[in-house]
């Protein structure tokens, strides 16, 4: 008997030592204490980022070589042009060697209209503009992306290339990159691997809400990004307050039921579309709805279908975002509200 339990019990003892060794392969073991942190890991299991050794070097300054090619992969940008022969990085730029592992990244840059100078360095560190400006061209690569008319007023915004100030203006304006707490760019200071990285990180999320937002995607729970927070009015009644991130002003939100299933309450939301017929600037925008629910019941998000273009044009009203959103928080009685509907998939608790 004792021979018999040997084999399944080293199995296990060898599957477990395979996890805590993949899990420490894969992560990077420098990045832990990193501000931007959860923005690196996102996009190392994605396959975006990578580092020799196991480490990232978060605080390194990320040179040109690294930023470009960084851009190209998260965009997964692709040279689409039709050529008499195989283009070169030495037809494009002066000191680019065709045998470098970055030179297919310079030569799609080329293409994909990221206006890398011909002269560039890729040994050099990027500065925050350079990195911005490139940054910008990617993500309005195949976009056709309307921002709102606004100039962001920046303390040295005298030391910003004119050639780079619009690309900086609408990243900030769209919220990808942020000023200090003196509203200052500092245009040309390095920037940082970890600091390239969580613009890379908000730029791609900014796109793919912009995409989402005109494809109609089959999973809008992704550009929602619904979240849900619980807090105590009393001890028999909890505050819910329901979040969600959309691509522009004109999408609305609203709570339009609560269902209570066991010791669940399912709070089913809908996103109002905007008026196809206006035009919103593209501005990232955070919507709130609140309820309250009965404290002995676990609040549980439920994405309903969209509901239909809101007349007013989207936007939030009130404490949940349109003024007949109001919904009981007493439990329901009738067992074929609850039961018979088609369920729905939650998203969080």
């Amino acid at each position: 008997m004792k021979k018999t339990l040997k084999f399944p019990l080293l199995i296990a003892l060898m599957t477990s030592l395979l996890l805590l060794i993949g899990q420490s392969v894969f992560a990077f073991s420098d990045t832990q204490s990193d501000v931007n942190a959860d923005k690196i890991a996102s996009l190392q299991k994605q396959g975006i980022l990578s580092g020799g050794g196991g480490k990232f070097r978060p605080n390194d300054k990320i040179t040109y070589a690294e930023g470009i090619s960084m851009l190209v992969k998260g965009f997964e940008l692709k040279d689409t042009n039709v050529y008499i022969k195989k283009p070169e990085a030495s037809d494009y730029y002066t000191h680019v060697k065709n045998d470098a592992w970055y030179a297919p990244a310079f030569i799609i840059a080329h293409a994909a209209g990221l206006e890398v100078p011909r002269d560039v360095n890729p040994a050099a560190a990027m500065t925050r503009e350079q990195f911005a400006h490139h940054l910008f061209k990617s993500i309005i690569r195949d976009r056709d992306i309307a921002f709102i008319e606004l100039f962001v007023q920046i303390n040295d915004g005298d030391d910003i290339n004119p050639t780079y100030m619009d690309s900086v203006q609408k990243l900030i304006i769209s919220q990808v990159v942020k000023l200090d707490d003196k509203q200052s760019f500092h245009p040309t200071n390095k920037l940082t691997r970890s600091e390239a990285a969580s613009w890379l990180y908000d730029g791609l999320a900014f796109a793919k809400a912009h995409d989402a937002d005109n494809t109609g995607s089959t999973e809008p729970t992704d550009a929602y990004n619904l979240q849900l927070s619980v807090n105590p009015v009393n001890k028999s009644v909890n505050e819910v307050t329901v979040t969600a991130t959309v691509p522009h002003p004109g999408y609305g939100i609203r709570i339009a039921s609560i269902q209570f299933e066991g010791s669940k309450a399912r709070i089913n939301v809908e996103i109002v579309q905007p008026d196809p017929d206006r035009m919103y600037a593209q501005v990232i925008t955070e919507l709130k709805a609140v309820t309250y629910v009965d404290a002995s019941y676990e609040p549980q998000i439920v994405l309903t279908s969209d509901s239909s273009t809101s007349s007013s044009g989207g936007g939030t009203t009130g404490s949940t975002g349109f003024p007949n959103t109001a919904v009981s928080s007493e439990p329901n009685t009738d067992s074929s509200v609850s039961s018979s509907e088609a369920p729905a998939v939650p998203i969080g608790a």
